[in-house]
């Protein structure tokens, strides 16, 4: 409480709160625009009792179960983010890029710009997949009807972007996901009210069953996003003039898994690629083509099959964005010359080799603990038939990891102040 109160006393953070509210606010205003031509009961039904289109509802921040302008939500953002992070691992002229303030400037400016395209890609999938769904929520449209249709939804997601970014230059918290936290915020009431009103006895147990779920997942997520293994690092004597300097003991903290949710949405967005793909290939006049778009289709939907796959690439992505984060090379270096060392390792690759070992083990426990985490609604659902769980173990999921990120980094930004003042 003592935190909160000087969260609200400091002007800089205050003000800084005050405007990520304005912009979330700004987000749900435009999210109740709907596309027009659009059956929205029928959509709301389609939501509510599909695993896919639930899933794709809480990455679009709760826009699609009204199909507004901002129904694509961010995924077009982060699929163009993920691009753009493997490229440096891959070509060397993007990893000297990442190197250089003005070279990370241009990269943020070519993931903005390749944003587009993906939007209209998976606008005119997800059009598509709709008008093809039993009832057909989307009624009616071709020709310059659904190129406006696409028109105005890739406009909105370059507008949510846009606030995303002007959300995470205040520092409070990660601007794509905080707008992801928003969306699920706004549907919770309704997700509750459909599970009063639906309640009998005879649910009791897949009731019980959820709560456990919830506090076994908020429990688990805490406990990993705070674990953290400290790196004893000893600093070098050194004389400088008649004054002798350094010779201080330190750590070095390595976090379990430095990615909190970053691989769940990782993981959900490239889930969602394939399945989008497919539907420009389902009427395609080659049959081998045709085929390969259905069995994607069947692939997807299939339980067992879809928990692994969310369960590898969830263990993957946790791996793939601490190297991404993490480099033993360049914090060797770094240490070696600050004329710092860890005991008992030489300076220079040993450090860096060391490190590597370390992260390594921690991300196998990590990664391991996130993906187990990740599927536990699934396995859960398969007990009770419940859709819901599962969409409710990934909003946990999400909501908790960006709490717990946005409450560090107000936590941070009052520590700085203290020690201006």
């Amino acid at each position: 409480m003592q935190k909160l109160l000087t969260m609200f006393r400091i002007p800089d953070i205050r003000n800084s709160i005050l405007f990520v509210v304005l912009m979330l606010v700004i987000f749900r205003l435009v999210a109740h625009i709907p596309v027009p031509g659009v059956d929205a009961s029928a959509l709301a039904g389609l939501v509510e009792g599909n695993q896919f289109f639930g899933l794709l509802n809480i990455f679009s921040g709760g826009t699609l179960d009204s199909f507004s302008v901002m129904a694509l939500g961010v995924a077009p953002y982060i699929t163009s983010s993920i691009i753009f992070q493997l490229f440096p691992m891959i070509m060397p002229k993007f990893e000297e890029l990442q190197k250089e303030e003005a070279g990370r400037r241009k990269l943020n400016q070519w993931t903005r710009l390749a944003t587009v395209p993906l939007a209209a890609i998976q606008a005119y999938g997800l059009t598509v997949l709709l008008s093809q769904q039993a009832g057909a929520p989307i009624a009616g449209l071709a020709g310059w009807d659904r190129v406006l249709t696409i028109f105005a939804m890739v406009v909105g997601t370059v507008l949510l972007m846009w606030i995303g970014e002007l959300i995470s230059e205040k520092g409070i918290g990660n601007g794509i996901s905080l707008l992801i936290l928003a969306g699920i915020i706004a549907g919770l009431p309704t997700f509750l009210g459909q599970q009063i009103l639906t309640f009998d006895q005879g649910s009791i147990i897949t009731l019980v069953l959820f709560i456990a779920m919830v506090l076994v997942t908020i429990y688990a997520i805490v406990v990993m996003n705070e674990a953290q293994r400290n790196i004893p690092v000893q600093h070098a004597r050194q004389i400088r003039g008649a004054r002798l300097l350094g010779g201080q003991a330190n750590h070095m903290p390595l976090r379990l898994n430095p990615g909190g949710v970053i691989p769940i949405i990782f993981a959900i967005s490239i889930i969602l690629l394939p399945t989008t793909l497919a539907q420009f290939f389902l009427e395609a006049r080659t049959g081998w083509i045709r085929e390969m778009a259905t069995w994607t289709l069947q692939i997807i939907n299939d339980q067992v099959i879809y928990g692994v796959l969310y369960f590898l690439l969830v263990f993957g992505f946790t791996y793939f964005y601490a190297k991404v984060v993490f480099k033993p090379e360049q914090v060797a270096e770094n240490l070696q010359k600050s004329a710092a060392f860890v005991p008992g390792i030489r300076p220079g690759p040993p450090t860096a080799q060391y490190l590597n070992w370390v992260m390594n083990r921690l991300l196998f426990a990590g990664a391991l603990f996130l993906s187990l985490i990740a599927v536990l609604p699934l396995v859960v659902q398969q007990f009770t038939g419940s859709a819901n769980l599962v969409i409710g173990g990934t909003s946990i999921l999400i909501v908790v990891a960006v709490i717990i990120d946005m409450l560090k980094q107000i936590d941070a930004r009052i520590t700085m102040h203290s020690y201006e003042y």
